[in-house]
């Protein structure tokens, strides 16, 4: 298929012979005498390209022009003129033209600028593409009650340039949600730069933040830029920040306050523009408390918090994950998509989820590796998805059943009960105190006496 092209002129010379050039070249062409008429085909037709002269009676061409970006944004415009000025350049470009040429025209610079034109739409479209696909790869699936709130969170959120502090258990897909605000954000075409925290040794991080100069450091054969540098215009994504040392804490704290870095072992100060996510699965308050982390960075990254709810807080979501995970297994290794029984979700239902969403996608994809029928059947759970709820209650049962002495099986079941309750919370000493009804300092002191 030809790419269609529309000339918009008042001299019917230029119609003619720009016409009769271009449809030898393999265009579709189309002519319009004047704005309106060029309004009217482009409604009709939607054409690839626009050659648009700017001085003609009734709507000149920069008017037309506005009214094409105003409906047609994807169509590119390139104006033609015979009185081309800087101003009148600036201004059509400002307004979405792509390209000016000056007449008389030479068909050669004409082809070529259609040409550029038409690839920068077709780089555009593959963008738009891509960023589709981008933001289905990294959606939040789910329509339970709890998801829902995450979504609207992350809509709220996305479209502005505040700072983000992401809390959830390992695997509940905190960095999924980093990645979805990214891409959902005005800095989308910028970049998105991750930094994994508790994975770069402490004798290296300020270097993989901030960068180092050449000769600073053992091995350091060339500069290197960090990790603020590369995120500039875009995103720095700091997860499990609460691993991060006091000391790199302090650092980390100027740079968000000044947004400015100085690599190691440099003297020059350089500006950058990030939006800054972070995440932690720790309580931070908590390790406030503790003095393990610092209270001025807690409150500077903590303007717009986002809980992300364990998976045994969406038990409602598992059908719709499994079906995900099973057919994105199914594309990665060509082939066919396997089915999972009512039965086989209801045993997965009823199953805790200490891993959450990573360990659910785990399983999906070793059954749909190792199950050999087309259905995936609750006999091809493994057992230890199975009993959790029945087997391990009756054996606590029987072992405080066990004790001889009240006060002893008290004792017991009360420590029983407590752990299972801070596991549930992910050891968020508020939070279980909250739940259970009692006070923080009782909860503290009840732990500490276990301990001895």
């Amino acid at each position: 298929m030809f790419p269609s092209l529309l000339i918009v002129d008042d001299e019917p010379s230029i119609l003619q012979s720009l016409g009769g050039l271009l449809s030898d070249e393999g265009f579709e062409v189309t002519t319009a005498a004047n704005g309106y008429e060029a309004l009217k085909i482009i409604e009709a037709e939607s054409p690839d390209l626009v050659l648009l002269d700017i001085w003609m009676p009734g709507i000149d061409g920069i008017e037309t022009l506005k009214e094409i970006k105003k409906e047609n944004s994807n169509i590119q415009v390139i104006i033609i003129t015979g009185h081309g000025t800087i101003e009148t350049a600036v201004r059509a470009t400002k307004l979405g033209a792509f390209d000016l040429i000056e007449k008389p025209l030479s068909i050669d610079k004409v082809i070529v600028a259609i040409n550029n034109a038409l690839n920068f739409r077709r780089l555009e479209e593959e963008n738009k593409y891509l960023r589709k696909k981008t933001l289905e790869k990294n959606a939040i699936n789910g329509n339970c009650a709890e998801t829902m709130e995450l979504k609207r969170n992350i809509a709220k959120a996305a479209p502005t340039d505040t700072w983000i502090l992401i809390n959830g258990e390992n695997g509940t897909g905190k960095e999924l949600v980093a990645r979805m605000i990214h891409h959902l954000s005005p800095r989308a075409e910028n970049p998105l730069i991750d930094v994994s925290c508790a994975a770069i040794p402490e004798d290296l991080i300020e270097s993989e933040l901030f960068g180092h100069e050449k000769g600073t450091l053992p091995g350091a054969t060339t500069k290197k830029i960090g990790k603020f540098e590369l995120a500039n215009q875009g995103t720095i994504f700091l997860d499990e920040i609460g691993d991060m040392s006091l000391k790199t804490q302090a650092k980390i704290l100027r740079v968000l306050q000044e947004q400015k870095i100085q690599r190691v072992g440099g003297s020059r100060t350089i500006g950058v523009d990030v939006r800054v996510i972070a995440a932690s699965n720790k309580n931070l308050e908590e390790e406030i408390e503790m003095g393990t982390f610092r209270e001025d960075l807690f409150y500077r990254l903590n303007v717009l918090p986002i809980e992300v709810p364990p998976l045994r807080q969406r038990i409602g979501d598992i059908p719709v994950l499994v079906d995900t995970f099973l057919t994105e297994f199914a594309v990665q290794n060509r082939a066919k998509k396997k089915n999972i029984t009512l039965e086989a979700l209801e045993t997965l239902s009823r199953y805790s989820w200490p891993g959450n969403v990573r360990e659910l996608k785990n399983l999906v994809e070793r059954l749909a590796i190792m199950v050999e029928n087309e259905a995936i059947d609750v006999k091809d759970i493994p057992v230890a998805y199975k009993q959790e709820g029945s087997q391990s209650d009756d054996c606590i049962e029987s072992a405080f059943l066990e004790f001889d002495n009240l006060k002893a099986a008290k004792l017991a079941f009360e420590k029983e009960f407590i752990n299972r309750k801070l596991a549930r919370y992910n050891n968020n000493i508020t939070k279980t105190a909250e739940a259970i009804g009692v006070g923080r300092s009782f909860l503290h002191k009840k732990l500490k006496g276990y301990k001895k």
